[in-house]
């Protein structure tokens, strides 16, 4: 059985990428959530019309990589400091009340870690619109990563 994750850490496009790398991780998609339009195109998200963020979704199995693996993970992908437009904001999208609480505890966590006002939201998770297939391993694709 597998479950998943969602996060917001900036262009998903690095995010994907680094995600695919994990012991564990089946697949991981690009994609869009949190927004009011149905369906949105690359094109609508960048116009800020959408209130969507850029986000990957993660399908992993629980018994080699753990929930908490993964969000110590999303910490190290991106600056949850910096209060990013909504299209590349810092967010946990949370499938279970488990997922929120683990969420809750590393954000706690990491802001008595820092000096610093954290950006980072979390919520339950939302529709996820998979992102068209030229953003899907665009990094691979391209010769990146």
């Amino acid at each position: 059985m597998t479950n998943f994750a969602t996060f917001g850490a900036g262009c998903f496009w690095g995010i994907e990428a680094s995600y695919r790398k994990l012991d564990g991780v089946i697949d991981v998609a690009a994609g869009y959530a949190g927004g009011h339009t149905e369906n949105p195109s690359y094109p609508d998200v960048c116009s800020g019309t959408t209130g969507h963020t850029e986000v990957v979704q993660v399908e992993y199995d629980p018994d080699v990589v753990s929930y908490q693996t993964l969000v110590d993970h999303f910490w190290s992908l991106h600056s949850p400091t910096m209060k990013e437009k909504p299209q590349y904001r810092s967010v946990i999208f949370t499938h279970s009340d488990e997922q929120a609480e683990v969420a809750r505890q590393a954000l706690e966590a990491m802001k008595a870690s820092r000096n610093r006002e954290l950006f980072t939201s979390i919520e339950p998770a939302p529709t996820f619109y998979r992102a068209e297939e030229y953003h899907q391993q665009y990094l691979v694709k391209h010769g990146v990563a």
